[in-house]
């Protein structure tokens, strides 16, 4: 398939003639960066689908207190969902500047929110289950996982900023490009190594069911929970796919055949991230896995604790000197 040259940045709309150096061309659909309209009907789905799961996780995360989570999926949510709108926008004009930079720039950042509600995960299961057989510290699931993620974001994020912003056959293009591809493929590698500790963990306390208290054995033995873990597994390996998906459509360049495929985009990009969206939000850990819950409380309660025990102790040491 021989792909045009893309258009003149002066193209306005289909069909427009301007003044190319010293010839004149016609501004085509095909010579657009994707090449096609985007598939109304399709985006416009997508975009009342992640609107209805943010109210979803909005009211969920502010019932059962899972703030953190709520946190991770409504920006998740909010972020396709105005991806998905961008897309609409340049479906009533391809040439739309600034419909461009929303999608680009909103598609390529909003699945490390989803991620990030994933990785809140195993800090929760390890102290559910028994943290003497961690790896790690639970808090450090979350603190590791977290961080590289953020950089990923912020890598992927800048990157499409400038990439979708700079002027075409600039060197910030190629910036902008390469910057988002390392941050998909620093996300990739968050991904394997949350997939490495969630099985090790996994292993390690099969080993050891004999150990497991009481609580641990019921809850495991929840349907409810093992739902979760189902929907965090589902989750995952979508937002994998979509991850290892972007790698090579970013790799090969702008107006790549793989970038000008709207079927693969749509099943590659769109669709996993929905079910993985669909399968956190339907199996909220808010009625499914209930630890995670009240995360700000359960921190200030256990400094709180701590603090009376410190100063009990403070107390009993003074008791002591005084009677002697």
């Amino acid at each position: 398939m021989t792909i045009p040259p893309i258009n003149p940045e002066s193209c306005s709309y289909i069909g427009e003639v301007v003044q190319w150096g010293p010839y004149e061309r016609v501004c085509t659909l095909e010579a657009t960066l994707y090449g096609y309209y985007p598939n109304l009907g399709v985006n416009a789905f997508f975009t009342a689908f992640f609107a209805i799961c943010f109210i979803w996780n909005l009211f969920c995360g502010i019932r059962y207190k899972t703030w953190t989570y709520m946190i991770a999926l409504c920006f998740g949510c909010a972020g396709e969902a105005v991806g998905y709108g961008g897309r609409i926008m340049m479906y009533n004009d391809v040439f739309d500047d600034n419909a461009f930079t929303i999608q680009i720039c909103c598609l390529i950042v909003s699945p490390a929110f989803i991620s990030a509600g994933i990785y809140l995960t195993l800090k929760h299961i390890t102290m559910s289950f028994g943290e003497s057989w961690s790896r790690l510290k639970p808090v450090w699931y979350t603190r590791l996982f977290i961080t590289g993620d953020i950089f990923s974001l912020v890598l992927q994020g800048a990157g499409g900023g400038i990439a979708s912003t700079a002027p075409d056959g600039s060197n910030l293009t190629d910036i902008g490009t390469n910057m988002m591809i390392a941050g998909v493929v620093f996300q990739v590698v968050i991904l394997l190594f949350f997939g490495y500790f969630l099985v090790e963990y996994t292993v390690r306390t099969y080993r050891r069911r004999d150990q497991l208290s009481a609580s641990a054995m019921t809850l495991f033995q929840k349907t409810s929970f093992r739902l979760f873990m189902g929907a965090v597994i589902v989750a995952y390996v979508g937002v994998f796919i979509r991850c290892i998906y972007r790698v090579p459509e970013l790799a090969l360049g702008w107006m790549s055949e793989l970038m000008r495929n709207e079927v693969e985009f749509i099943v590659l990009e769109g669709v996993m991230i929905v079910i993985s969206v669909l399968a956190l939000t339907v199996f909220h850990p808010g009625y499914c896995f209930p630890a995670l819950g009240s995360t700000f409380s359960k921190s200030k309660a256990a400094k709180r604790e701590k603090s009376l025990g410190s100063d009990a102790d403070a107390d009993v040491e003074m008791m002591a000197s005084n009677q002697k």
